[in-house]
């Protein structure tokens, strides 16, 4: 909005407002606009929260150090989903479809939790959709991306070609030519488009969810991820840098920059008042709204397989109940003391504080690592 006022409409009177055209100016005013929200907007909702009891329960199965969390305010995302989208719709050049794609994810994906959320205090246990219905209702809600997608590639806005790591040239597409131009093999281009689009989507949705145990633990590493997402959509939508790193050119990737600088600011907001011990939980409207964005932002800059890298620590999170639970339905026994993988270290021993801290490293290395990739290729 006021990009469409203070540049489309009043630049040409008033030569300085040239600036707003510069994706980084208005990326820096949107991540300063998303952290002000939270710092300001944050006691406020604490204070509702507390005064309507809508507070965290914890599962018996789970560390008996959590039992003390019990009662405090859960529904925190409503907070990072308003600071995120707030920011983008005053900052971003709203013609832009990939940019209402990024924003659709996190509202369909933050309505899921909502509702789970929702149940889990009507209940009154940490019971909410059961694990089947939550599945459906997220590979709806990627469908509909994916749907929204194929209109955008209809219209040139969206590629499939995916970038991959270490190599400039080798550059598979989501719905490869050669199925398309066979009417036998057309129905399976498409399944392969949605399954995979799926397995990102989902498969980030529940891994962020998963990592969100602990006190600051899954929006810090949220932070660094949206961090390295912002330096790879604006990279992917410059065409000096896209040329010289070898990307895949984007035009219409530049204006997720605002959104990826809006997620950023909104989690490093967030996480003053998440930060341990944690005054407020993000819940799962929190989780699952920023899992399913940080997915679909992968996919709509062609990151899809460097999102393995940025958001490592939340692959392992998920690998880690992946594994223990097939282990322990095929030899009956476990591999971890406890999963997802940081009540694990908690079993061992480990203070809450160094889990928190040594898995922001891990995360932080591992994204810089992928930043890396850029340039050895």
């Amino acid at each position: 909005m006021l990009y469409w006022l203070l540049f489309e409409q009043l630049f040409p009177y008033f030569s300085p407002f040239r600036v707003f055209r510069y994706v980084t100016f208005r990326t820096a005013f949107a991540s300063l606009t998303a952290l002000f929200l939270c710092l300001v907007i944050g006691p406020w909702l604490i204070a509702r929260l507390r005064r309507f009891q809508i507070g965290q329960y914890i599962r018996e199965e789970g560390p008996a150090s959590h039992r003390q969390k019990a009662g405090t305010p859960t529904m925190g995302g409503v907070l990072i989903i308003v600071a995120v989208l707030v920011p983008t719709l005053l900052w971003a050049n709203l013609a832009n479809p990939l940019v209402w794609t990024a924003m659709l994810s996190m509202v369909l994906f933050g309505g899921i939790g909502f509702w789970d959320d929702l149940l889990k205090l009507r209940r009154g246990r940490n019971l909410g959709l059961r694990g089947r219905t939550k599945f459906l209702l997220q590979c709806s809600a990627a469908g509909l991306i994916g749907a929204l997608l194929l209109l955008l590639r209809a219209a040139g806005v969206y590629s499939p070609t995916m970038n991959v790591p270490f190599f400039k040239q080798f550059r598979p597409s989501l719905l490869p030519e050669v199925l398309l131009a066979d009417p036998w093999t057309y129905p399976l281009a498409f399944v392969v488009f949605f399954f995979f689009l799926v397995l990102v989507v989902v498969g980030s949705s529940n891994a962020v969810n998963l990592t969100d145990g602990l006190d600051g633990l899954a929006i810090g590493l949220m932070v660094i991820a949206a961090s390295a997402m912002t330096v790879l959509s604006y990279t992917s939508g410059h065409a000096v840098f896209a040329r010289y790193l070898d990307l895949i050119w984007q035009p219409a990737a530049a204006e997720l920059t605002i959104f990826c600088g809006a997620l950023t600011g909104a989690c490093l907001g967030f996480l003053w008042y998440n930060a341990h011990p944690a005054e407020i939980f993000m819940g799962d409207v929190g989780s699952l709204a920023l899992g399913g964005c940080l997915g679909v932002l992968a996919i709509l800059i062609k990151q899809e397989i460097l999102l393995l890298f940025v958001g490592g620590v939340f692959v392992l999170e998920a690998l880690s109940v992946i594994l223990q639970v097939a282990s322990f339905k095929l030899r009956g026994k476990r591999i971890f003391k406890m999963a997802p993988l940081h009540h694990h270290f908690e079993a061992l021993g480990w203070q809450e504080s160094k889990i928190i801290v040594r898995f922001w490293i891990a995360g932080l290395v591992m994204a810089l690592f992928a930043l890396t990739t850029l340039k050895l290729r």
